[in-house]
């Protein structure tokens, strides 16, 4: 198994409740690698973190490897199927103080 991969895995199912569902895939192209990772959909908050902070971060780290190893990494994380969106937009101040009057 490819160091990228094998660290990844490391860090992700030190992250999940459901390590087992964890799965990477590896492409190499002229562009460098990707990695796609599927994670369980219970598990996605935690792997994308808040605003995406968390998936931020392990970009970064793979990145540094694949600098280690001479190599461009990306890290593409695919949405569980079923997984619901919250595309809702935020309300501002005066909408949220009339929904609270009764």
């Amino acid at each position: 198994m490819e160091r990228d991969v094998e660290f990844l895995e490391m860090v992700v199912k030190a992250l999940v409740d459901n390590p087992q569902d964890v799965k990477t895939n590896r492409t190499v192209d002229e562009m460098g690698v990707l990695i796609t990772l599927d994670v369980n959909s219970a598990d996605m908050g935690k792997i994308i973190g808040r605003s995406g902070n968390t998936a931020k971060a392990i970009r970064t780290l793979l990145r540094v490897v694949g600098m280690k190893n001479n190599a461009r990494v990306n890290l593409k994380i695919n949405e569980p199927e079923g997984a619901k969106r919250n595309d809702s937009v935020t309300k501002d101040f005066d909408q949220a103080m009339e929904d609270l009057k009764l």
